[in-house]
């Protein structure tokens, strides 16, 4: 994806329901970190909700960066939106910022998957 980094460079390595505020997808997720008045932002979630319809057991997850800083300081996250893939198990397996296209989100799921 556009603006990818590496998915190691935090402390956490897996995020569950209790981190994320929803369950996870049952063979991957896409978790967007969005803020209020980030255009941006918008047209991330119509992706990442697009993406999540076309494969079965993914799910899109979007979080309130403002609402979340805890997790936002764990995870090192100074913009938005921001996109982390998760597999199965709810480790970060891509990541990347800035609003990506729908064919990279397609791609980095085949990783998570």
């Amino acid at each position: 994806m556009h603006g990818e980094e590496d998915a190691q460079a935090t402390g956490l390595t897996r995020l569950g329901a209790a981190e994320l505020g929803a369950e996870p997808g049952r063979r991957a997720s896409l978790v967007q970190f969005s803020s209020a008045f980030c255009q941006p932002c918008r047209a991330t979630r119509r992706i990442l909700a697009d993406v999540a319809a076309l494969v079965e057991g993914v799910e899109h997850i979007e979080i309130d960066a403002e609402a979340r800083l805890e997790l936002v300081r764990a995870l090192g996250i100074d913009k938005t939106p921001t996109v982390l893939v998760l597999d199965a198990r709810g480790r970060i397996v891509r990541r990347a910022a800035g609003m990506p296209r729908k064919a990279d989100v397609i791609a980095a799921l085949g990783a998570a998957i």
